[in-house]
């Protein structure tokens, strides 16, 4: 470990620096999760910041560390989007070219607003490990300098300035729960928080289907996933930073993990409590407050970036409607014959259900006039409406069954 960066000394002197790029983000009291954890629950919003996100931190910090020799070479990175806005931007600031290599898989949002700092944007490979593999062959080409988006000692500590905020407005906060793609920001925000009160816990949350470092933990070593599938993409990595390892061995007190479904849910959550639009990987912290075995505690959520596009922000929304009983299909077999339509809609108006959608098909049945097939796509308030509903038309001997909704 480097004995210059990750000091309280340096963190204090990044603290200053990164004022001049960063946005305040003030502690947020979520009376919702508060409520259904048993905690008291902070947020981060660190998906406010000027850029998004809170990569701007450590990218600026890291660009404050290099000499001119290496800020005239020019910058390049990889990085899903945040880290690639962070370092355009903070070129940008100081006047020098940059290059950022991003997957392919990248939301266009995230292109477009590294485009628009100024960035030269080269998409390369389906995962982060496969855009930095080519940023690397490109840095050694044509001698830019590498800035890495985790596994550097400066970037992270420039990004555990959240710590030094956080403690500022709440010190005596018990836990901190931090999400992880490969691992800078909890590098950063573990090590200060231990320096500055040792009894903290720091939790770190990854994709169930891209928990590298938690597998990395487990077996005492850097360990590279043989693959990755999460729609948090900003934390889709496959291997952990090797020179930041250390550091989160030594200060995260645990991980938890969290599927996909839990991150739809827990987009809904936080666009109906707070109106506040989070992305997949931001919401890892949302989803994990429900997986701690404690109560009464001050807890802080890192909301870590927002940079969603408006495509994946509608598929998200729909499934998370779905996911939560808000919608749902149902099929039910009727005689075709006049006037049976018009009694399926009477028994749903009864039971107040919405109807968003009708499919009509005669050919379910050869004998058409025992048995068409009627699917019908609801709006509920929720599982015990969607019961009520279903129940109704089971009173009436349609038979209804649950189907795949497909909006």
């Amino acid at each position: 470990m480097s004995q210059q960066m990750l000091t309280l000394e340096k963190f204090e002197e990044a603290a200053e620096v990164v004022k001049k790029v960063t946005s305040e983000t003030k502690l947020i009291y979520s009376d919702y999760f508060s409520l259904i954890t048993g905690n008291k629950v902070y947020l981060k919003p660190e998906n406010m910041q000027f850029t998004g996100a809170y990569k701007v931190r450590g990218a600026y910090y890291k660009m404050s560390t290099l000499s001119e020799e290496e800020r005239e070479r020019g910058i390049i990175t990889a990085s899903a989007g945040n880290h690639a806005q962070g370092v355009a931007y903070a070129a940008k600031c100081y006047g020098v070219k940059a290059t950022i290599v991003m997957p392919t898989t990248t939301p266009l949002i995230k292109v477009n607003r590294t485009k628009s700092y100024g960035a030269e944007v080269v998409l390369k490979g389906d995962v982060y490990d496969e855009a930095c593999n080519h940023a690397y062959e490109l840095a050694n080409e044509k001698g830019y300098t590498f800035i890495h988006p985790f596994d550097d000692e400066a970037v992270a500590t420039g990004q555990g300035t959240i710590a030094m905020e956080i403690f500022k407005e709440l010190p005596l906060v018990d836990y901190i729960l931090c999400p992880i793609g490969g691992g800078g920001l909890a590098t950063g925000v573990s090590t200060l928080a231990k320096l500055l009160n040792p009894k903290i816990k720091v939790i770190g949350v990854e994709p169930a289907g891209a928990n590298c470092l938690q597998v990395s933990l487990e077996k005492g070593q850097v360990t590279t996933l043989s693959t990755v599938n999460t729609i948090a993409d900003g934390t889709a990595v496959k291997t952990p930073g090797s020179v930041i390892f250390p550091y989160l061995e030594k200060n995260l007190d645990d991980i938890i993990t969290v599927e996909d479904s839990e991150l739809v849910v827990a987009f809904l959550d936080m666009v109906e409590n707070h109106k506040m639009v989070v992305e997949n990987s931001g919401l890892l912290t949302v989803a994990a407050l429900k997986k701690l075995s404690i109560s009464g505690k001050k807890v802080v959520s890192i909301l870590s970036g927002g940079n969603m596009d408006v495509i994946t922000m509608s598929s998200v929304v729909q499934q998370g409607l779905i996911l939560r009983d808000r919608i749902f299909t149902v099929s039910v077999l009727l005689p075709d014959k006049p006037g049976e339509l018009n009694r399926i809609s009477g028994i749903v108006a009864r039971e107040n259900g919405n109807v968003i959608k009708l499919e009509h098909n005669q050919f379910v049945s050869i004998n058409r006039n025992a048995a068409v097939e009627l699917r019908i796509t609801l709006e509920a308030f929720g599982t015990e409406h969607k019961n009520q509903i279903i129940e109704a038309l089971s009173k009436e001997d349609y038979k209804p069954k649950l189907v795949r909704t497909n909006i």
